[in-house]
């Protein structure tokens, strides 16, 4: 099995519209800055709020302020938007309120989740010098995190280091890239079951290696591919034709050539794993993941990448709702990345079928609970995101590819 049926539902019949998708960003960011608090944070929804929520609200670029402050700033820096106050202005404040009152109980250096990508969100907004030394100071405490994958660990917070680098030239940044790479290299170790090269993550009390882009192989390698450029040629050869073995070793093929990966080398369930269709496990994450790979250096990696787009037009919408981590504008990014690699247009109409979609599932969503979701990550801010990059084309994954 692909994909798990009562994971998705059917893609609704509406036509793209571009006024439409402008409409529903102009909607978005007039309901955020409405409900914006005086401290420049944002009520939690209840589809995020697994426990007791910080006093101060959830920071993070995944699912708090941070990450809202950046979208709202990008649209506006890119002209979808015109704001009414100033993200740049809260962004420093977001960084101290998550050393008072960190998101999950302790500061720690997470790019998503923790104080690194709120500092790099705050040094974007403001290029100050002392924030920059602080990400500096985040990204290398990270490089042993055991837990070895995006989220938590080097492979997520060294993407910091990577941005400063190609936003600055200078040279720490460089360096300390290349320190992440060192840790990443030295525990991608072949496995022999699986036939191939693989990360093991330390997560949650578990010891598993994942597959996908939040936990596991896809992620990492993004990573990697990232800096691909500042690698010697043996290693750089080595990433490519090990991202091309991996792939190979852990695909799952239906009789169309459509394509998915399993969250991990175990079963979720006796006999058989869960075969999740989202960004952080399954085709969309992997698809996304190989981004900065050379198109046609392997045209094995093309096709299979071809097949996990087909997989996601196959499955449909996730009937969980329309988020970039594990919703319906999440998986559309899997056809804007494959309508950049290629050019075809079927791509982007198979995005912008997505938007619309997601567009109602939004709808639907604030009738149910009376109240937007102010998320970058699960909610309204990755959507508008989302939108507004089906208007224009443009593939770049919000916070990954680009801050």
């Amino acid at each position: 099995m692909l994909f798990e049926l009562d994971r998705h539902e059917p893609l609704l019949p509406i036509s793209w519209d571009e006024a439409q998708a402008r409409e529903a960003i102009q909607s978005i960011v007039r309901d955020t800055e409405r409900t914006r608090s005086s401290s420049g944070s944002w009520p939690s929804h209840p589809l995020d709020a697994e426990g007791d929520a910080p006093r101060s609200g959830f920071k993070s670029l995944y699912l708090g302020s941070a990450g809202v402050l950046w979208a709202l700033w990008y649209l506006q820096r890119d002209g979808a938007v015109s704001l009414n106050f100033d993200p740049a202005l809260d962004i420093e404040r977001v960084a101290a309120a998550y050393r008072a009152d960190p998101d999950t109980g302790s500061v720690v250096p997470s790019y998503l989740l923790g104080e690194a990508g709120i500092l790099l969100a705050a040094w974007r907004m403001t290029q100050s010098r002392a924030v920059a030394d602080q990400i500096y100071i985040a990204v290398e405490a990270n490089i042993p995190n055991p837990t070895n994958e995006a989220l938590w660990a080097a492979p997520g917070t060294m993407l910091a280091a990577w941005h400063l680098w190609e936003a600055t030239g200078e040279q720490r940044w460089r360096d300390l890239f290349l320190q992440n790479v060192e840790q990443l290299w030295k525990t991608w170790t072949f496995d022999r079951t699986a036939g191939c090269h693989l990360w093991t993550q330390d997560l949650y009390g578990k010891v598993v290696q994942y597959l996908g882009a939040g936990h596991g192989f896809a992620g990492n390698a993004f990573a990697l591919l990232k800096g691909a450029n500042v690698l010697d040629a043996d290693r750089r050869h080595a990433l490519h034709d090990r991202c091309v073995a991996t792939l190979r070793a852990t695909k799952v093929v239906d009789d169309d050539g459509a394509v998915n990966w399993p969250p991990g080398t175990f079963a979720s369930r006796p006999g058989r794993p869960n075969m999740l269709m989202q960004w952080c496990h399954g085709a969309p994450g992997v698809v996304t993941s190989m981004t900065d790979f050379p198109p046609q250096r392997s045209t094995e990696l093309d096709v299979m990448l071809l097949g996990g787009g087909n997989a996601v037009w196959k499955a449909g919408p996730l009937a969980k709702g329309y988020g970039l981590c594990h919703g319906t504008a999440g998986n559309g990014y899997t056809f804007l990345k494959l309508y950049e690699r290629t050019g075809d247009p079927m791509w982007l109409e198979r995005a912008r079928s997505f938007a619309m979609h997601s567009i109602e599932q939004r709808t639907q969503m604030r009738k149910r609970y009376g109240q937007g979701r102010h998320t970058l990550w699960t909610g309204d801010a990755g959507l508008a995101v989302y939108l507004w990059h089906c208007i224009n084309g443009f593939a770049g994954w919000p916070t990954l590819d680009f801050v």
